[in-house]
């Protein structure tokens, strides 16, 4: 009976290291930071509040608008290549 005891001491005392010993591993500590901080950007970048990311945001922006136009351009040429290909094919000539 003592036997038994003495496992489950051994026993409590492993699983409280273990427990320990993952609280204050890294992974826990990157996990801790992330819930009390929330996300935070990586180092080296710029602050969110940066005013020039406001301006890079605007700077794309106007080319997503011009990329846009671009493209329904593109899009305009290819339909009007491919109508005067059909009125310009002879019938029966492939």
């Amino acid at each position: 009976m003592e036997g038994f005891q003495i496992e489950n001491l051994l026993e409590g005392l492993l699983v409280a290291a273990t427990i320990v010993f993952i609280a204050y591993s890294p992974i826990a500590r990157a996990i801790a930071n992330r819930i009390l901080h929330g996300r935070l950007p990586p180092p080296g970048a710029p602050p969110l509040d940066d005013p020039r990311m406001d301006q890079i945001s605007g700077e794309v922006q106007v080319m997503r608008r011009h990329l846009d136009e671009t493209l329904e351009r593109l899009d305009f040429a290819e339909r009007m290549l491919a109508q005067s290909r059909e009125k310009n094919a002879l019938p029966g000539k492939s």
